[in-house]
């Protein structure tokens, strides 16, 4: 079912009861001013009564739609579904209650305020509204107005900063390092000074002799005192990598996955930014935004030994300052797009690798290559924009600094003309002048580094404001009685962005000993519920227990010490076979020899020289989907959990292994046990069950014992399949599926 066809109050699909029935334009008015989206009132009159015309009986969705275009808002998205599968916290929405539209908006505790197009207000229990249909409108992406990346509040800087300066002695080494450097390099315009005033005109070798001599000192030390300064900053850098690396990971493992972003190639991309954060503060840019500052030094030298001509270096140093901030602002905006199409580049290109057999069996690969043509073109057109906005500047700033030597040249020989300068005084502040213009040409380049950095941690900011599974100063819970029940009280869970509710389940209880078989058609939210049991999962309202305690109050270790779950799709690591089977390393071999025979996941092992060394890739390429299956399954049989979650553990089995894998469950369930299976194959698995639970739409229909839940699924199972579907699937092997 799409999101487009609200069931009714028996779960059917919706019919002519609400074709026609469009919400009046003053409450489509309000509803869009709630949601900041500005439309004028009359247009919408105007768009509504067009509807009505061309549209006499469609569904609301589709005649809203048709408004919304008519007006021009084709950003907005409606969406329509019934109020018992709606998240709550999507308020506000329109809704469609005893026929009569009106606008909902959450009120407090389980009341709904309702407004309908006079303004009247009335408050009802969220409970009156079950049969209604709700009509969500999906606002447009905001953009930020600003385009500047702003390290204030950053997650990422603010790591990033504090492993920096942990140990802050490294600070005051490099400074010292570098105002030595900087004030080694007035020597050479001493130099210069003292030989064409002094020893040209007399030619004392002896004079000179001792200057090259003090030169000669001068120059190795300057040059050990940049040796050490660079290896400073390189330690510091690649300890600071190792410790903010390791910690941005750490939180990675501990994301909740619900919130976690569903695009692979972009997420690591965004953890991946901290590369560029390394390589900045490894590189040599440091030193040069470090040396900038002395230009000012230079150029009271300048002014100490020329007089006038410092003012040269004076007036130009604040253009090329202006030059280079300009340039930054026009490269904002640019590299921040730059980046975004860099992600999804990234993910076109994860896509393709891990899709390639459907891309090219489904004859696709036109598709995904002209995507990525297309992204290539902008990427490459935003680097062209960028370098040449670099090369303006860059040129421009050779430019600033050709003319402050002719300037400085012009000044200095009136200044010679008045006596007040030497020539070799000149020549001294000419040597200076490059050491004042020249780092403003480079300090452009450093800077366009540094707006690369600012956007790498932005975007490890984005993976770092997302919430762990726990809080980080939880105080966490460490029972020691293993748990006797797995209960839900009043849950409710919603992916993010989503106004549909996948889990509403207002009570379940599942107890020691209880074998449960989780059934219902496709989509009614079974691997969802799983996994809000597995605690992979954090509903929005209501609570999980595990045993006494709120299972996400509970260690995560001591809940995967309970809870064992298998995914519906299973996933492999690179690897071999044995550290696939034994992920926590935690696992005798006995035990790990034992289940692999038993499931039959011995015979990938003998069929490899290297037995269960046998080398795995990512994801499991090479196995059939039923072996990685089998393995991922013998993972949890070996762990010998408390609480079993297993999602279709048998969907790519032949009927020989399907058989198997039920009887290894039955051999190694102890009596005290709980076991939630889903499975739309459950007959086999029926010599197991005491109990049966049924799924539609997210909610819990049917729950009771196997001998007065199964005949009724069997029988809608008869009806609803063709004739000649029943003896096909027997002689297969398996049982009629539950739909």
């Amino acid at each position: 079912m799409s999101l487009h066809e609200t069931p009714n109050a028996d779960g059917a699909a919706p019919g002519a009861a609400v074709e026609g029935k469009a919400p009046p334009a003053a409450l489509l008015h309000q509803l869009l001013a709630q949601l900041n989206v500005s439309a004028d009132l009359q247009a919408l009159h105007g768009a509504c009564a067009k509807a009505e015309q061309s549209l006499p009986a469609v569904q609301p969705a589709e005649r809203v739609r048709f408004i919304l275009t008519q007006v021009q808002l084709k950003g907005v998205q409606p969406i329509q579904l019934a109020w018992r599968r709606f998240d709550l916290r999507r308020l506000p929405a329109l809704v469609l209650h005893e026929d009569v539209w009106y606008r909902a908006e959450r009120h407090d505790g389980d009341n709904i305020a309702l407004t309908d197009a006079a303004g009247a207000r009335q408050t009802v229990a969220e409970s009156e509204l079950q049969s209604a249909l709700v009509l969500w409108l999906r606002p447009p992406a905001q953009r930020s107005k600003s385009t500047t990346p702003s390290l204030k509040g950053n997650l990422a800087a603010r790591l990033v900063w504090r492993e920096l300066f942990r140990e802050p002695a490294w600070v005051a080494k490099v400074l010292t390092a570098t105002v030595i450097v900087n004030l080694l390099a007035i020597s050479t315009s001493l130099f210069a000074m003292q030989v064409y005033d002094r020893v040209v005109p007399t030619l004392a070798y002896s004079t000179l002799t001792t200057l090259v001599a003090g030169m000669g000192l001068i120059i190795l030390l300057d040059w050990g005192l940049k040796i050490l300064r660079a290896r400073i900053v390189d330690s510091v850098s690649v300890a600071v990598d190792k410790r903010v690396s390791q910690q941005v990971f750490d939180h990675l493992l501990h994301l909740r996955l619900d919130i976690q972003p569903k695009s692979l190639g972009t997420l690591a991309a965004q953890v991946g930014g901290l590369d560029s954060v390394r390589q900045f503060f490894s590189a040599g840019v440091i030193f040069g935004l470090i040396d900038l500052p002395f230009a000012l030094m230079f150029i009271a030298f300048i002014a100490l030994i020329g007089g006038q001509v410092g003012w040269v270096y004076a007036l130009l140093l604040p253009v090329a300052l202006l030059l280079g901030l300009t340039t930054q602002v026009r490269l904002r905006d640019l590299l921040r797009r730059q980046l975004q199409r860099h992600n999804e580049r990234q993910g076109v290109l994860v896509d393709t690798i891990r899709g390639a057999e459907s891309i090219r069996a489904n004859n696709a690969t036109w598709r995904f290559s002209e995507e990525w043509q297309a992204i290539t073109a902008s990427i490459d057109g935003y680097s062209i924009q960028q370098k040449a906005i670099n090369s303006f500047s860059s040129v421009t700033t050779g430019s600033l600094s050709t003319l402050a030597y002719v300037a400085a040249v012009v000044v200095g020989v009136w200044q010679i003309e008045v006596g007040l300068l030497t020539m070799g005084g000149l020549i001294a502040c000419s040597i200076l002048g490059g050491r004042v213009i020249a780092p403003i040409a480079q300090g452009v380049q450093y800077l366009t580094q540094w707006q690369n950095v600012s956007q790498s941690l932005q975007m490890v900011n984005q993976v770092l404001s997302l919430d762990l599974e726990r809080r980080a100063d939880q105080h966490l819970l460490l029972p020691e009685s293993p748990p006797q029940t797995l209960e839900l009280e009043k849950v409710r869970f919603a992916y993010p962005e989503s106004p549909v509710q996948q889990v509403n389940v207002a009570n379940l209880s599942l107890r020691a000993g209880e074998r449960v078989l989780l059934v219902g058609p496709v989509g009614c939210g079974k691997s969802t519920l799983l996994k809000v049991l597995a605690g992979l999962y954090r509903p929005h309202e209501g609570r999980v227990r595990l045993g006494d305690a709120d299972l996400w109050e509970i260690d995560p270790q001591v809940v995967a010490g309970h809870l064992g779950y298998l995914p519906q799709s299973v996933h492999l690591f690179k690897g071999t076979l044995r550290s696939n089977l034994a992920l926590s390393g935690t696992v005798g071999d006995s035990r790990l020899l034992k289940v692999t025979r038993d499931l039959g996941v011995d015979a990938i092992a003998a069929s490899s020289p290297l037995g269960m060394d046998h080398s795995i890739s990512e994801g499991g390429e090479g196995l059939s989907g039923g072996q990685r299956q089998l393995v991922a399954l013998a993972r949890v049989v070996i762990a010998q959990p408390r609480i079993w979650l297993l999602d279709e553990p048998t969907a790519s089995l032949d009927a020989e292994s399907e058989a198997k894998v039920w009887q290894v469950l039955e051999e190694n369930l102890r009596p005290e046990d709980i076991l939630i299976v889903s499975t739309h194959r459950p007959m086999l698995a029926m010599k197991l069950a005491t109990r049966v639970i049924l799924m539609q739409q997210g909610e819990v229909v049917k729950d009771g014992k196997p001998e007065s839940v199964m005949p009724q699924l069997l029988a809608r199972a008869a009806i609803n399949r063709p004739a000649d579907a029943l003896p096909a699937r027997k002689y297969m092997g398996g049982a009629p599926d539950v739909v």
